[in-house]
């Protein structure tokens, strides 16, 4: 974790297909490449795009030190002119992306990289090892949140993580989303976010009973008693022991800023509602309780309708795995290639599903909202020169069925550019927000979404457009393409 140059976090085709083209075309070409992803993860009805102040890292430090040469030549499959070409590399391009916190969608450009095409080949593996990750992270995490209904949600899934590195920025994507801390320190550190727990019940059975673990941890952080009380006997033990250390910390004056009890087995809707008597009865209706074990949104929603009495969750595998969706399914395909003239020609994928085709062309999105609301009516990606205005009438089209239509009147919407420059000739042009405010971003992001899509099953898919120009462009490439597949 403490290498900054990851350039050889690369995949091998990569480099043997920098070497081809240093060897057989006459210029290093500029291209684009869009990073994209085709079907929203967990089922859901949108994703959050994280990993971008990563990207920018990695862009930055971006270069062969002479143990990567050595290395590299120790292969025996590259030539020597082009390890040598690899001494002075370093990325030159442009690139754009949407900003992290950001909503979005399948088949929208999540980044859109603008550069010798020997350099736009090299950057795929990591962009895509560092969105993937940290967008499938994020999205989990909100919809965790969503489930939980305002409650705070605590990510402590480190010890469960893919290694530290999945722990730490996995932490990272979570806060983005919408937890209100980790139990991650490093995380804490390194990106300045909350950090929160309380003890384990190892804690409990070092002492030679409950209560007088209970009493010792009390003692020690009084702001912050949450005590576990799970270890022995919840409703016997646990609860009462719990009552009684914190009824002597208020006959001795503490203040009961923020403690309660953590639940983290049994039935958790029984059992939160049986302490919540206990904790009222004795005097104390402001207690938190507290819930993990192997929690997910799933879970948390079908609690909330069981009518558990807990206001605060910790979630750990299933939220730092994604464990029912564990991989985004990003991508990083060749959208056009720049002539002799300047001019960039959309170049197209094609494939027997029609998924995979792919979008041509130097293109850009548009997110539209309905002015009354303030809510997504539907995201355009158009081509980079396209412009329109909020007072003009807007036809939109399903570009899988163009017959279906719909006509917003000029003044009913407002636009909005989604994508930002983030490297002009291999300068960074951005400064990445800090994680707490890029979490306050996030939150007003999804505000915009229906709650039709944000629901956890079956959700209603946010429409993703094309404009007339880019549409047709991508037609006429269909055509000339199953045209020379035919006379072959």
């Amino acid at each position: 974790m403490d290498r900054q140059n990851l350039t050889l976090m690369t995949d091998l085709y990569e480099l043997t297909m920098m070497q081809g083209y240093y060897k057989n075309k006459a210029q290093n070409e500029t291209v684009i490449f869009d990073a994209f992803y085709r079907t929203n993860p967990c089922g859901g009805g949108y994703a959050i795009s994280a990993g971008l102040e990563q990207v920018i890292q990695y862009i930055r430090e971006l270069h062969f030190d002479q143990e990567d040469i050595d290395y590299l030549d120790s292969l025996g499959i590259f030539q020597t002119d082009f390890l040598e070409y690899l001494q002075t590399f370093r990325f030159s391009g442009d690139i754009f992306a949407i900003p992290e916190g950001t909503v979005m969608f399948p088949r929208e450009p999540i980044i859109k990289v603008i550069a010798p095409i020997m350099e736009a080949q090299l950057v795929e593996t990591a962009i895509l090892n560092i969105i993937n990750h940290q967008s499938l992270i994020a999205t989990k995490a909100a919809r965790v949140c969503y489930a939980a209904k305002g409650d705070g949600i605590m990510e402590f899934g480190l010890r469960r993580a893919q290694g530290p590195d999945a722990g730490t920025y996995g932490a990272r994507a979570a806060m983005i989303g919408g937890c209100i801390g980790t139990s991650n320190v490093l995380c804490g550190q390194l990106f300045d976010v909350p950090v929160k727990g309380t003890h384990a019940h190892s804690w409990i059975m070092s002492f030679p009973d409950e209560y007088t673990a209970f009493k010792t941890y009390a003692n020690m952080y009084p702001s912050a008693c949450i005590l576990l009380a799970d270890t022995y006997d919840t409703l016997k033990s646990g609860v009462p022991n719990a009552i009684r250390v914190f009824t002597e910390m208020r006959d001795a004056g503490i203040p009961l800023s923020f403690y309660g009890i953590r639940l983290d087995s049994g039935d958790l809707a029984y059992l939160s509602k049986k302490a919540r008597k206990m904790l009222d009865a004795a005097g104390f209706p402001d207690a938190v309780i507290s819930a993990s074990n192997d929690l997910d949104e799933y879970l948390i929603d079908s609690l909330k309708a069981q009518g558990a009495a807990i206001t605060s969750w910790g979630v750990g595998t299933n939220l730092i795995t994604s464990k029912d969706n564990p991989s985004f399914g990003g991508v990083y395909k060749l959208a056009a290639i720049r002539d002799k003239e300047g001019e960039f020609l959309p170049k197209i994928k094609l494939s027997e599903n029609s998924e995979k085709v792919t979008n041509p062309g130097n293109k850009k999105i548009y997110r539209i909202y309905e002015k009354e609301t303030g809510k997504i009516k539907a995201d355009l990606i158009c081509l980079a020169e396209e412009e329109y205005r909020e007072i003009d009438d807007l036809t939109l089209f399903d570009p899988q069925e163009p017959w279906k239509k719909t006509l917003l009147p000029g003044g009913t919407y407002t636009l909005r550019p989604l994508m930002e420059q983030i490297f002009k000739k291999g300068q960074c042009c951005y400064t990445s927000p800090k994680v707490m405010d890029i979490r306050s971003y996030c939150q007003k992001e999804l505000d915009t979404l229906w709650d039709e899509s944000k629901r956890l099953v079956n959700p209603q898919a946010v429409y993703v457009d094309l404009s007339k120009k880019l549409y047709d462009m991508k037609m006429k490439l269909l055509e000339e393409m199953s045209g020379q597949a035919h006379s072959m």
